[in-house]
């Protein structure tokens, strides 16, 4: 089964950037479109970043503008640049097959902004 490993959260000042990393496991990685999720304490996991196969890219509207996926599939990791960061982008962030989320769920990274 494809494993997931995210990476790259922490604490950062409301402005401040950070770079997510998930490494997939497995040859299934280069053929599907990934998402990177986040999870908000007592809220929902939403999709925040899609990129498929091949390098098309969608953004939820709260992030458009500021973050950025992109995939290195001979690696087999996604990457999430988040700049302009604000309070309310805290969350888990996790990655994941989309639209349906189909792959098991790694531990995610956590991403703390400060005001």
């Amino acid at each position: 089964q494809v494993q997931l490993v995210e990476s790259g959260g922490g604490l950062v000042q409301a402005g401040g950037s950070l770079r997510l990393s998930c490494a997939a496991s497995g040859s299934i990685f280069s053929i599907n479109a990934m998402g990177w999720y986040r999870q908000a304490p007592g809220k929902q996991r939403e999709l925040v970043a899609r990129i498929t196969s091949y390098g098309i890219t969608n953004y939820a509207d709260s992030v458009k503008g500021r973050f950025t996926i992109s995939r290195d599939n001979a690696k087999n990791t996604v990457y999430l640049q988040m700049n302009s960061l604000k309070p309310e982008d805290t969350a888990v962030y996790y990655c994941n097959a989309s639209p349906l989320p189909t792959m098991k769920w790694g531990q995610g990274t956590q991403v703390t902004v400060s005001s």
